[in-house]
């Protein structure tokens, strides 16, 4: 017997309640960026850099050699942007070289990657292909392999892990046409029904979908006598009975990807095929994202890469009133932003990814500040790129190869990477969630305090509590190292970067006391004042950039790979950084912030449809959110596994 999946209805407060229950609750690790949010600088947990072991360099690097060889003679670029679709030949091809298995452990066929040489191969491929970047990345980041590897039983691991390493494409299925970033009110069900559980509901947006031989699927588990019930994942067969892809989603970029719209009408699927717990597979989506959100920044490290090499080539060339343009100077900021900007993001990454590896920190903020503000910084360096090239940073690449001219796909990559600001956590989302892990200490000892539902008697203990935690905190954001001139001397070697650390220390305190004083402020309400929260979180993701940039700095000079010009990168970067720290704390307490909210209620009351008129609306007819009512499938089973 199956149930009728229906929309659950929640309120704002019992959404809330699901995804804080989905959080990981406890700090078993230290944490750099948690630490920095607390305003206590603690450069020890990430200088010195930490480094990579020989063998797992020595295996990174000979898949990075058969992996660029494979992606220069093997990968069209233009014909997968003008077919919308990666030929069959290709994965078949990436099958053979074991990519599918980068990080499957080799006892189940895999390549037994570290997240570092993960995260270099993503960059490699998606410098070639994001839409084979992607390809990968959904498959292993956040498809069957992670979570398996995290959550899954022997068993699992036993039957699923060999097919992902070498043959099965994998899926995860979570967003529906009505739910995004809301997962309290997910209507695809799971019930049981003897050793089986009978699916029934619609996913969108499944990245991998259309292809994928095994999927990963979010399912409501209806409570009942046995069943603890709640939102729970399961592995899932493509080709199973009942599941049909309905639809293949076509997008402004990554043309290649094979999303689409899948529908499951009841699709038995074994009790055995269950990750974790009934009730878990929020905590087990959130898990498998600490780590899996690296694959965005690695991917838009390559793409900053490529903008530095096409921005050196084409600026050299072009001259403008007797100079390359690259030396006028309203076209050298631009990549100077760009050189310095992608120095920090691989930074970023490298430094997470090994932290991730070695599994002594707690990298959950750090993942998240990767995924943010890489996401955002690759976007600004390809619009710089399509100025940097005028009027050919507009022509497609079809278009310049038609008349003569190198075929550079500026445009395209503007197209591609705006994804990465909606994947896996829109910027949005990822401010809340990040501000959320910064102020966790905050709520541990006070959060009783500002929540209206708790006693009075709760409401004293907290006070308490808090009086302890504040009376021992507060003084240490006072004074710091940051403060005394001689600080962090050991990076200076010719450019002096001591002066852009002793800035992080200090301001990381300063971030503390705003922090502090907006929840002493505004307490409860604090949830409510994302543009604040926005600010607080971007700063952190700057003075986590400075840090990352530094400690490489120092690595690469340490290591006489290109340290005198790192520093250079690294120093310019800080400089750029710290502007935009300045001006986001002058936001802090000066914005718009009342006066959008106001002209935001006047829009929807429609105070001002008179601004509107004058145009034409080229849209077509339609809902604004398409009806997906259960039930068997009336349409053509789109679902392509590529053997």
């Amino acid at each position: 017997m199956t149930a009728t999946p229906t929309r659950p209805t929640v309120s704002e407060h019992e959404a809330r309640q699901v995804a804080e229950a989905a959080r990981e609750q406890d700090w078993r690790r230290p944490s750099f960026a948690k630490e920095l949010f607390l305003g206590r600088f603690r450069l020890d947990l990430i200088h010195p850099h930490p480094l990579p072991a020989d063998e797992d360099v020595r295996r990174g690097e000979r898949f990075l050699a058969d992996l660029r060889v494979f992606c220069e003679q093997r990968i069209d670029p233009a014909v997968i942007e003008r077919d919308a679709r990666i030929p069959d030949d290709v994965i078949a091809g990436l099958k053979e070289l074991g990519a599918l298995g980068m990080k499957i452990d080799p006892r189940y066929g895999g390549l037994g990657l570290t997240q570092v040489y993960y995260n270099k191969a993503l960059a490699l491929v998606g410098s070639v292909s994001p839409a084979v970047g992607a390809l990968l990345s959904a498959h292993q980041s956040i498809g069957v392999p992670q979570p398996l590897k995290v959550f899954g039983t022997q068993e699992q691991k036993d039957t699923f892990l060999p097919r992902c390493a070498r043959t099965d494409i994998s899926a995860f299925l979570l967003t529906e046409p009505d739910v995004g970033s809301d997962p309290a009110r997910l209507a695809t069900t799971a019930v049981p029904d003897g050793d089986d559980y009978v699916l029934d509901g619609v996913k969108l947006w499944t990245t991998n979908g259309v292809v994928a031989d095994l999927l990963v699927v979010m399912a409501r588990v209806p409570m009942s006598e046995g069943h603890k019930g709640g939102i729970t994942a399961f592995v899932v067969e493509a080709a199973a009975e009942g599941v049909t892809v309905e639809h293949r989603n076509a997008f402004m970029g990554l043309r290649g990807i094979e999303n689409g719209v899948t529908r499951f009408h009841r699709v038995r699927v074994p009790a055995a095929h269950r990750i974790g717990p009934e009730g878990a597979g929020l905590k087990i989506a959130l898990t498998t994202l600490n780590t899996g959100r690296l694959s965005l920044p690695a991917m838009c490290v390559g793409a900053g890469k490529w903008c530095l090499k096409i921005a050196r080539e084409w600026s050299a060339a072009r001259e403008q009133w007797g100079k390359p343009v690259a030396l006028h100077e309203a076209v050298g900021a631009k990549i100077s932003f760009i050189a310095a900007t992608t120095f920090a993001l691989e930074a970023v990454v490298d430094l997470s990814s090994q932290m991730a590896d070695e599994n002594r920190n707690d990298i959950r903020i750090e993942a998240a500040l990767a995924k943010l503000y890489g996401s955002e910084m690759a976007c600004l360096m390809a619009d710089e790129l399509v100025q940097i090239r005028g009027g050919r940073g507009f022509e497609t690449a079809e278009s310049l190869r038609a008349r003569g001219e190198r075929a550079v796909p500026a445009e395209q990559l503007l197209r591609d990477l705006r994804i990465n600001r909606i994947f896996e956590g829109s910027t949005e989302i990822m401010h809340l969630l990040i501000a959320r892990e910064a102020v966790d200490a905050h709520l541990s000892v006070a959060g009783d305090l500002i929540d209206p539902e708790k006693s009075l008697q709760d409401k004293a203990r907290a006070g308490a509590h808090a009086g302890v935690f504040y009376a021992k905190w507060l003084p240490r954001l006072v004074a710091g190292p940051g403060q005394l001139p001689s600080s962090y001397a050991e990076f200076k070697h010719g450019v002096d970067l001591s002066p852009h650390l002793r800035y992080v220390e200090r301001t990381s305190r300063k971030l503390a006391r705003s922090t502090f004083y907006a929840m002493s402020r505004w307490q409860g309400r604090m949830e409510t004042k994302q543009g604040f929260l926005g600010r607080i979180v971007d700063i952190g993701a700057e003075l986590f950039a400075m840090s990352a940039a530094c400690v490489r700095a120092e690595l690469l000079r340490r290591q006489g790979e290109e340290g005198r010009a790192a520093y250079r990168l690294a120093d310019a970067f800080c400089r750029q950084s710290r502007i935009r720290v300045e001006e986001l704390f002058r936001r802090l307490w000066t914005n718009t912030d009342a006066v959008d909210r106001t002209v935001v209620k006047g829009v929807l009351a429609g105070e001002y449809t008179w601004l509107e008129e004058g145009v034409l609306d080229p849209s077509g007819d339609g809902p604004w959110i398409a009806a997906a009512p259960p039930g068997p499938s009336r349409t053509e089973n789109l679902h392509r596994p590529i053997r």
